[in-house]
């Protein structure tokens, strides 16, 4: 599994030196690594995705228009990704490389996250108590950190992920239970707006998928929730 300080920022990087200046990148961009993440897509397949992508725009003989959103880069990055699930067909799974990561460092990301937790003050509606859940889940944070505190390093980061991303997920649903419908529908428009240009170039499921992080993205970072992965340390 790629370095899980480097996914983001080394995509980010990459990214701005290709387009050649600085672009803070857009809630959806920030949603669409989210999914490449999550499919286990592989640092070098985006950072290839994006160098292809580049490397047709710069043939082109017109470039009135700058490259703006990741969302571009989404065709060639699933194709460098299939590209090179095809390569590995056949090797041998190699170890997995240290992260450095450490069972101290992780447990103080999570006690922070817990603490943030403690003190959220979300939306409720009749039996539903996002904020009963968010003290849950900051209990649980802590109990995973009394297990990885002692170790030099958790042998397993895949499963401390999943079970971060079940916790996260979690809290999104009574959230998204909890929230006014009109504000989820703004939300949601507005991911549609800023998906627009770039819906002939995905899949109806990686559309899904994008709308759902953009949705997700969103609220956790209104409501102040922290985020609940590794890559967030």
């Amino acid at each position: 599994m790629d370095n899980y300080f480097n996914y983001f920022t080394e995509i980010e990087e990459h990214f701005q030196r290709r387009r050649g200046s600085i672009l803070l990148l857009s809630t959806l961009d920030w949603a669409l690594i989210e999914t490449w993440k999550d499919a286990g897509i592989p640092l070098e397949a985006v950072l290839r995705g994006i160098d292809s992508s580049f490397d047709r725009y710069d043939q082109r003989p017109s470039k009135s228009k700058k490259v703006n959103s990741l969302a571009y880069c989404a065709q060639e990055v699933l194709a460098a990704a299939e590209d090179m699930k095809e390569a590995a067909v056949g090797l041998a799974a190699e170890p997995e490389p240290d992260t450095g990561f450490e069972g101290a460092k992780i447990a103080d990301f999570l006690g922070r996250c817990a603490s943030e937790l403690a003190v959220v003050k979300l939306p409720s509606k009749p039996g539903i108590s996002p904020e009963a859940v968010a003290h849950d889940v900051g209990a649980s944070l802590q109990s995973i950190a009394s297990e990885v505190k002692t170790k030099a390093a958790p042998s397993r980061l895949e499963d401390l992920e999943r079970r971060l991303s079940v916790l996260e997920e979690k809290l999104f649903a009574v959230l998204l239970a909890a929230v006014p419908d009109d504000e989820v529908v703004a939300v949601r428009a507005q991911a549609d707006r800023e998906l627009a240009p770039y819906r002939g170039k995905m899949s109806v499921a990686q559309i899904e998928q994008l709308q759902k992080q953009y949705l997700h993205k969103e609220l956790l970072e209104k409501y102040k929730l922290p985020r609940l992965s590794l890559f967030y340390m």
